[in-house]
C-alpha cells in the first residue's frame, strides 16, 4: 500500500522551520522498509541555539502565566490529542512498529497524561512552616527550573514524551524537546497538538535530527537549566556526567532486566499468558519488558510447556494489521542485536522456540524476528545479564523464593519485577526483598498508571521517579521565603 511521504519540520518560537543543517534523512517503516513514511530535516548549532534562545525569552511569561492559565492550554491539547487518536495510533504503528491496538491505548494514555497534568497546574504548591520568629510568616513555595531539554526514545513516542512534556509545562517551566530521529513524525504530530492548542510561542521547541549531533550540545548548553531522558545507560552516564559539570538537574531513566518469578502454588495459566504478553508484545521493544522468567525446579517443565502455547497464540504480523501483537524490531541492527543474543544464547540454554528470521511474504521488507524462548540458562550468561530489547525470554531456575529472589537482584538493574503466588507470606518477603522500583505480584512487569510514580533502582535510573505527584520533585525547586511583622528600626510593616 502506498504511504504518503511527509516533509517534517522543527517547530521554534512558535514557527515551523524546514531548514536542514545537513542532508535531509529518511523515516521508514519497520514492517516494510520500502516505505517512506518522511524525509526528516537536521538541526544543527544555529537552530539549536534559536530553540534555546526562544525557550529563555518564554520563560518569564510563562512562569507568570497562572496556573489554570497553564491547564487551559494542556485540557485544549488532549481534547486535540483524543480527536486524533485514531490518526495518531495508525502513525505509531506505521513508524516504530507498535502494532496497532497497543498504539491506541497509547495514544489513550497520553490524553490521560495531559488531562493530570493540567490538574496539577493548579494545585498547591508550597506548605506553610512555624517560624521561630514571634510573629513571622514562614512558608515554601515551588518555583519552575527554566528552559529544560527533553530528550526522549523512539519505542513509547507519544507517551514518554508527554509524561516529561505535561509536567514542565503544568509546573512553568519552558522546553527544547529532541525526540528519536525514528520517532521524528510521531513528534511533529504531537507538536502540531500543543501549536493548534494555543501553546505561547517559545513555550515548547522541537528539534529533529541525530542524537549524536544535538544530544551533547543540548545538554551542554549554558541557557539549559535541566535534562530530563529515557534511552540507553551508556548515554545518560554521559547526559549525567555533563549535567553535573554544569551543576544542572537531571532526571535518567535507563535500562531494565526485568524478571517474573514463579513459583510452584501460582496460577500458572494466568502466569504464563501475562509473561508472554509482558515478553513479547511489541518485540519486547519496553524498558518494562519481562525478559528473564525465574521458576522454581518443581514445576519449571510444566511452565514452559504452558508459555510455549502463550507465545505461539500471540500474533507476529506487521503492526498496522489490527491482529498484530508483536510488530518488527525497529531497525535491521536491532534485529541483529537479537540475532546475536539467540546464538549466544543457545550455547547457555536450549532454543525452544523460535530462534530466527520468520518466513512469509508480510515479513520479507521488515526487520521481524520469531519471538524467541530459551530454557536453562545461567543466570550470569550475558544473555540473563544484558538488556536485548527484543523478543527474547529466557528461563532460569531457581530451588526456591529466596534463591529466585537472589538472581532476580543479580544484574545491574532494577527497574520492573513480578512475583506470581497465591501465597501473602511469601508475597511480602518478596515485596521487602526485592531491588526494584516497580513491584508486582501476579501481574506482568510492563506500564504502570499515568498517575503513579514510575522508576527504577540502581542502574536503571538516576533515582528520581517520572509521572504521578512523584513529578514536580523534578521539574521545580523549593524557595524558602519568610516575611517579618517588624520592618527596619522595629516598625511595623
Amino acid at each position: 500500500m502506498a504511504v504518503e511521504t511527509a516533509t517534517l519540520s522543527h517547530y521554534v518560537a512558535g514557527e515551523w522551520l524546514s531548514t536542514s543543517e545537513g542532508e535531509h534523512t529518511v523515516d521508514v517503516n519497520p514492517s516494510d522498509a520500502r516505505q517512506v513514511l518522511a524525509h526528516v530535516p537536521q538541526a544543527g548549532k544555529e537552530t539549536l541555539d534559536r530553540a534555546v534562545e526562544a525557550a529563555t525569552t518564554a520563560f518569564r511569561p510563562w512562569k507568570r502565566a497562572t496556573g489554570q492559565a497553564r491547564a487551559n492550554v494542556l485540557h485544549a491539547a488532549a481534547n486535540l490529542l483524543a480527536q486524533r487518536r485514531d490518526d495518531l495510533a495508525r502513525v505509531m504503528a506505521e513508524e516504530v512498529g507498535k502494532p496497532l491496538v497497543e498504539a491506541g491505548l497509547e495514544a489513550d494514555r497520553g490524553v490521560m497524561i495531559l488531562r493530570y497534568f493540567a490538574e496539577e497546574a493548579v494545585h498547591p504548591n508550597g506548605a506553610v512552616i512555624p517560624a521561630q520568629q514571634e510573629g513571622s510568616l514562614q512558608f515554601t513555595i515551588r518555583q519552575p527550573l527554566g528552559p529544560v531539554a527533553v530528550i526522549s526514545p523512539w519505542n513509547f513516542p507519544l507517551a514518554i514524551p508527554l509524561w516529561k512534556i505535561a509536567p514542565a509545562l503544568a509546573y512553568g517551566n519552558t522546553i527544547v524537546w529532541k525526540p528519536a530521529e525514528v520517532a521524528s513524525l510521531t513528534a511533529h504530530r504531537i507538536a502540531e497538538v500543543f501549536h493548534e492548542g494555543g501553546l505561547p510561542e517559545g513555550v515548547l521547541n522541537l528539534l529533529l535530527g541525530k542524537g549524536s549531533v544535538l544530544g551533547d550540545a543540548l545538554v551542554g548548553h549554558e541557557g539549559i537549566r535541566g535534562v530530563t531522558f529515557t534511552g540507553s545507560d551508556g548515554v545518560g552516564a554521559r547526559i549525567a556526567e555533563s549535567a553535573v559539570k554544569r551543576n544542572i538537574k537531571y532526571q535518567l531513566e535507563m535500562g531494565g532486566k526485568n524478571a517474573a518469578l514463579v513459583l510452584a502454588d501460582a496460577d500458572l495459566d494466568h502466569a504464563a499468558q501475562l509473561v508472554a504478553g509482558g515478553a513479547f508484545r511489541f518485540a519486547g521493544q519496553k524498558c518494562t519488558a519481562t525478559s528473564r522468567v525465574i521458576v522454581t525446579n518443581d514445576v519449571v517443565d510444566t511452565f514452559v510447556d504452558k508459555l510455549t502455547q502463550e507465545i505461539k497464540a500471540l500474533p507476529l504480523l506487521p503492526a498496522t494489521d489490527p491482529k498484530s501483537a508483536v510488530g518488527p524490531l525497529i531497525t535491521s541492527g536491532s534485529r541483529d542485536n537479537v540475532r546475536r543474543y539467540s546464538e549466544g544464547g543457545a550455547t547457555e540454554g536450549e532454543v525452544v522456540l523460535g530462534g530466527g528470521v520468520p518466513s512469509g511474504p508480510e515479513f520479507e521488507e521488515g526487520y521481524f524476528w520469531e519471538p524467541t524462548l530459551i530454557v536453562g540458562v545461567s543466570p550470569d550468561a550475558p544473555v540473563a545479564q544484558e538488556e536485548v530489547f527484543g523478543p527474547l525470554l529466557v528461563v532460569e531456575r531457581a530451588s526456591d523464593i529466596g534463591e529466585a529472589i537472589e538472581i532476580a537482584n543479580g544484574t545491574k538493574y532494577g527497574l520492573s519485577v513480578s512475583l506470581f503466588t497465591r501465597d501473602i507470606n511469601t508475597a511480602l518477603e518478596y515485596i521487602n526483598e526485592i531491588d526494584c522500583g516497580m513491584v508486582r505480584v501476579n501481574g506482568d512487569t510492563t506500564g504502570v498508571d499515568p498517575h503513579a510514580p514510575f522508576g527504577g533502582m540502581r542502574g536503571s535510573s538516576s533515582h528520581s521517579r517520572e509521572q504521578g505527584p512523584a513529578a514536580v520533585e523534578f521539574f521545580t525547586e523549593i524557595k524558602t521565603v519568610q516575611i517579618n511583622t517588624a520592618g527596619q528600626g522595629g516598625k511595623k510593616l
